[in-house]
């Protein structure tokens, strides 16, 4: 039977703000598993702690909520455990980028089968306003009183330099464009990185939602999404952001999945395995 979004759908309070970004792409996410058909039991959705990593919460599904920056590397073992599953690691740009960032480098380089959701809202939104890694400078909250002074984190430029094979940049505002690259990333096979602009109406008053409209623009129809270093060019750009698919290996980049010896010949995930299941017998006798 044909998944619907209600499918997705658990009757809970959601804890965000009234306005925020995160209930939009709520629905843009459910949307998008309905129209690939995703069955929820065969989804898992892994988090680390943050506004944006409730999310997995709200959707009814099998789902992982770890500490703070570890969503990514949970989603990376959970996708080796089972290449079967449908795994979406997802979060703020705080969590994935600050506390998660060592997580986020090693990740591309394994290239894990999976969809990297960020919530890039340029602050901390869950601890009140602080400064997060791709706050711009200048922007001043309660702890940085005189503005930002770090260079703010690319993530983009990141990904694309360190070889992910695929590298997305979206804007929630823009629903139909939210929807056409998170389901593009989940068809993928290999890490993709979806960064979303993903307002914080509360504690983050200069990026709004008019404010991302008017900084970004859509890459046009012709942009060649196969060529890196035109997308690490891109990547840089920062006045206005190009939203789209910036980069997408044109070649299959092999999986670590792919290139475990353990499933070498043997597909069925461990657990399935009747040797696995009594060599652990033998471990726990």
């Amino acid at each position: 039977m044909k998944q619907t979004r209600f499918d997705y759908t658990k009757n809970k309070d959601i804890a965000w703000c009234p306005g925020c970004g995160n209930y939009g792409l709520l629905q843009l996410l459910k949307q998008s598993l309905e129209e690939l058909d995703i069955s929820p039991t065969n989804l898992v959705i892994s988090s680390g702690i943050g506004q944006a990593a409730k999310m997995p919460q709200y959707v009814n599904s099998n789902f992982f909520n770890g500490l703070h920056g570890r969503g990514l590397s949970v989603a990376a073992a959970i996708k080796l455990a089972n290449p079967k599953l449908t795994v979406i690691a997802e979060g703020g740009d705080g969590d994935m980028y600050g506390e998660g960032g060592n997580h986020f480098i090693h990740t591309i380089r394994r290239n894990p089968n999976l969809v990297h959701l960020v919530h890039n809202n340029m602050v901390y939104g869950l601890t009140q306003g602080q400064a997060s890694p791709t706050s711009p400078r200048g922007f001043k909250t309660p702890v940085q009183p005189e503005g930002v002074i770090l260079e703010p984190f690319n993530p983009l430029a990141v990904a694309i330099s360190l070889g992910a094979p695929f590298v997305a940049r979206t804007f929630v505002g823009n629903a139909e464009l939210t929807k056409k690259v998170i389901k593009e990333a989940l068809m993928y096979d290999g890490y993709a990185l979806v960064d979303i602009f993903d307002p914080c109406v509360s504690f983050n008053k200069i990026n709004t939602y008019a404010w991302y409209r008017d900084n970004s623009y859509v890459l046009e129809d012709e942009y060649d999404a196969s060529n890196r270093m035109g997308a690490l060019e891109k990547a840089f750009e920062q006045g206005p952001f190009p939203l789209g698919v910036l980069y997408k290996n044109p070649e299959h980049k092999l999986t670590i999945e792919e290139q475990l010896p353990v499933y070498a010949e043997d597909k069925e995930p461990l657990y399935k395995r009747t040797r696995s299941v009594a060599s652990l017998s033998t471990l726990m006798a």
